[in-house]
């Protein structure tokens, strides 16, 4: 009887090189675009959150983007710095931290509005498949949190 060897995992093959390097083109696609604008990508990311939402919790931002806050506050003082962002601490539980634009970080927004389209159309895909694909890859990142 013979035992068949193990497969050796083949890196195109993988779910997580594909998604990795989709997610490294596309970061530096907005990377282009954004650095005009003087801009990351992880603080376009806030500012997309703050734009859509208003003022939030640090941990209320830091859940939002999946970032937790060793990542997010460094981020948030570079931010802050720039004249971006505030940071106040709630008068009613000083632990909290809140998050606001400034109005120079809500005039960002006009600069800002076609990077989306621009983005999309880099990808050469369609944009009822892409929003059917971004479904799916949420889908697919709630089920593999959930697995732990």
């Amino acid at each position: 009887m013979t035992i068949a060897a193990p497969r050796i995992p083949v890196l195109d093959e993988q779910i997580c090189f594909a998604l990795y390097s989709a997610s490294r083109a596309i970061t530096a696609r907005y990377r282009d675009l954004l650095d005009p604008l003087g801009l990351t990508y992880p603080q376009y990311l806030v500012l997309l959150v703050l734009w859509e939402s208003g003022p939030v919790s640090v941990t209320g931002l830091g859940d939002r983007l999946n970032l937790d806050s060793g990542t997010l506050s460094p981020l948030l003082r570079r931010m802050e710095t720039a004249g971006l962002v505030s940071r106040n601490r709630l008068t009613q539980d000083e632990r909290r931290v809140r998050v606001s634009l400034t109005e120079s970080g809500s005039a960002l927004r006009h600069y800002a509005t076609n990077i989306n389209d621009v983005v999309c159309a880099a990808t050469g895909v369609e944009l009822d498949d892409l929003q059917s694909l971004r479904e799916q890859i949420t889908l697919l990142a709630e089920h593999v949190r959930a697995s732990k």
